[in-house]
């Protein structure tokens, strides 16, 4: 299994005081570590507008600067919110950077879920899930043959002849694609066209692993051409992870904070989320997210996670925490993961490998 770390730039106003400059600085920092500690990827979340969520519009901007202080970390966007850009240039982009990164890109797409964002910049809400899958089959003419000729209900454009889509990037035909999926249509999608599965922190076990059954039965329908895309067939589940010396301590460290922070997802600013990719409802205690969370003692954290393993396939865990944590223990749990956790799923040359 793989290791990620998602990160949202998500500001600690106690912190990182209004307008909250500062969080990007902090954020940096974690990804180095990350990157020390021997995770394998930074997943860098692109959100909107909100002064109480996270603060990064340029996930491509961002990798690209990461890409210069970084030399192993794979750079992902977890993930591009597809309908508010134009998919050509997400291409030309995602090629960029991976170029410049020396192929450590991972490419993360999905339809949005914070109509405040699509209000922002003047998109439609509801038709979102039609624009990606139009544009999607855009995307796969640019990577694959690199011109097309297009004239569909929301995209446009022609490049043919002697012009070509430039640069190519540095993994060929194109790095590994992935998209986030939350509903039965959109994890259908997913697995029909080939692309790797990322799913939410917030659906209990039983969810996810109904979750991952349909992918895996539609992911056997894609094309010969889906089906090469690097990251087909990989399941990266993101979970709230905390370690701690012993499970009561993990949850007197978190639990006000990752209670407040998980409610704002069941909010109108998130269209209902919160009840629409899981099983919970808006209002929740501790208790109620046990489904859901990865807290504890680095056994307790184990045991869970193999659960999990075998009842999923998962072959990527995504670690997530809000910032209301503090710096000093965000960073400690990532350690303690990281010498406890980490080396119970891989063999010992691995485990060289990643500390080299």
């Amino acid at each position: 299994m793989e290791f990620g770390v998602l990160f949202t730039s998500h500001p600690n106003p106690q912190e990182e005081p209004y307008p909250h400059r500062d969080v990007h600085a902090r954020t940096t920092e974690e990804v180095i570590e990350a990157e020390r500690l021997g995770y394998d990827t930074a997943w860098i979340a692109e959100h909107h507008f909100a002064t109480s969520y996270g603060i990064m519009p340029d996930c491509f901007a961002y990798m690209a600067y990461l890409a210069a202080r970084t030399s192993r970390i794979k750079l992902a966007a977890g993930v591009i919110t597809l309908p508010l850009y134009d998919p050509i240039r997400v291409v030309e982009n995602a090629s960029f950077v991976d170029i410049l990164s020396n192929g450590r890109v991972m490419l993360g797409i999905g339809s949005g879920y914070r109509p405040y964002e699509f209000v922002g910049l003047g998109k439609d809400f509801d038709s979102r899930r039609d624009q990606v899958e139009e544009a999607v089959g855009l995307m796969f003419e640019a990577f694959h043959r690199h011109r097309w000729d297009h004239n569909g209900t929301f995209y446009k454009g022609t490049v043919q002849g002697s012009y070509e889509m430039l640069p190519h990037p540095q993994q060929m035909p194109h790095p590994p694609l992935y998209m986030a999926g939350g509903t039965d249509r959109s994890i259908g999608y997913c697995g029909r066209n080939g692309f790797g599965l990322m799913l939410s922190t917030l659906p209990g076990l039983e969810t996810l692993a109904a979750q991952t059954a349909l992918y895996k039965r539609e992911l056997a329908t894609a094309t010969p051409e889906r089906a090469r895309n690097p990251a087909a067939g990989q399941i990266d589940i993101a979970r709230w992870v905390y370690i701690a010396d012993s499970d009561a301590q993990a949850r007197a460290d978190t639990e006000d904070a990752i209670v407040r922070h998980i409610s704002h997802f069941g909010g109108s600013g998130t269209s209902g989320y919160l009840g629409s990719v899981s099983e919970k409802g808006a209002k929740i205690t501790y208790d109620d997210l046990s489904t859901t969370l990865l807290h504890g003692s680095a056994e307790t954290v184990i045991a869970k996670l193999r659960e999990m393993q075998a009842r999923t396939g998962m072959t990527s865990l995504l670690l997530h925490y809000p910032p209301y944590y503090g710096r000093e223990k965000a960073m400690k749990s990532l350690r303690l993961f990281a010498e406890r956790v980490i080396p119970a799923f891989r063999p010992p040359a691995r485990r060289m490998a990643a500390a080299e």
